[in-house]
């Protein structure tokens, strides 16, 4: 890995910061093509950045000059036409592109668990999921046809100290703090995989340069499995709430009262989603997830209670959860 010239298109988000910094650490030569907009995550220093909107064509063409890569991650291609502008940008160009995908690709919900990268690729509940299928086909085409060196991982829900895993993000939190009601798709005892993303970037930094991940799709969880309750109940106290407010409502009724929340429901998060890791611990000997939620859960309270601009609450989850509780709490006698 040392030596790898490697691009990342994206690489300041919430998965990709700590796999920037991670490629760094491995001795990689890391460059990156963005927007150029600063945001909350900081660009390791040694790291080459190129200043281009990934959606123009030319204007990646010029930014990129006569470079030519080892690896090439997009953390950014969310239908085919982005990743068919990749492919036509790409092709001999780089010794390994590297899609990143969904889990939430997988079979929805699944018949078998725990899921393996032979399950079936299924979602007609999420658009989002459904365009992630469509990428890998157009990707997995080209590998066939054209020899185009990809590799597609699938992370499933992977966070970091900036991002609540809830919708609303900050909104549950000062709900709980406020002593009001949250709301708990489902009876909140489904299984869920959480990722702490310096984890994920273990496993995913062994995969660049790896000749025997080309034409491989490969899913990078962690091990933990908390139910939803426990996870809600994690970020409680961190959040110094002993007994929080909780409401379980339907996921299909969430679903009917807001479409765009139910979406990520149905088509993700209402699920029991347990993953086999062992494709990833083959490619990458040694690759283990070693921070517990509950640990996650502290980092996250703590980046957010460190500056009050980042506490920022949704007014329409806001609203929705109110609207929620009325109807679906439990009545005293």
């Amino acid at each position: 890995m040392q030596g790898l010239k490697v691009l990342f298109i994206g690489g300041s988000g919430t998965i990709s910061a700590h796999c920037t910094a991670a490629a760094v650490d491995a001795g990689m030569d890391v460059y990156l093509l963005n927007r150029g907009i600063k945001d909350s995550r900081p660009v390791p220093e040694g790291v080459t950045t190129f200043v281009a909107d990934s959606r123009d064509k030319q204007a990646v063409l010029d930014a990129l000059g006569d470079h030519s890569f080892d690896c090439v991650v997009s953390w950014v291609n969310f239908t085919p036409e982005h990743v068919q502008q990749d492919i036509e940008i790409f092709a001999g160009r780089t010794e390994q592109y590297v899609f990143i995908s969904s889990a939430s690709a997988y079979q929805t919900p699944p018949t078998h668990l725990p899921v393996l990268e032979s399950t079936p690729l299924k979602n007609p509940f999420w658009e989002y999921s459904r365009n992630k299928i469509a990428c890998e086909d157009l990707l997995t085409a080209a590998y066939r046809e054209q020899d185009f060196p990809v590799t597609i991982v699938r992370p499933s829900h992977t966070y970091d100290e900036t991002l609540i895993p809830f919708d609303g993000g900050w909104t549950v939190v000062e709900r709980m703090r406020a002593g009001r009601p949250v709301i708990v798709p489902g009876d909140g005892t489904s299984l869920w995989t959480i990722t702490h993303s310096r984890d994920f970037a273990k496993g995913f930094t062994g995969l660049l340069g790896h000749s025997h991940a080309i034409g491989e799709a490969v899913h990078i969880t962690g091990h933990e499995t908390p139910s939803w309750n426990q996870i809600y109940l994690h970020i409680a106290a961190a959040a110094g709430v002993p007994n929080p407010h909780l409401v379980h409502v339907a996921s299909d009724s969430i679903a009917e009262a807001d479409p765009e929340w139910g979406a990520g429901l149905l088509g993700d998060k209402s699920h029991t989603m347990i993953f086999d890791n062992t494709k990833i611990r083959s490619l990458v000997p040694g690759f283990t997830a070693t921070i517990p939620f509950d640990q996650g859960a502290r980092e996250m309270i703590a980046w957010h209670d460190a500056d009050p601009t980042r506490r920022v609450v949704d007014p329409h989850i806001d609203a929705l959860m109110d609207r929620l509780a009325a109807t679906y709490a439990p009545r005293s006698l």
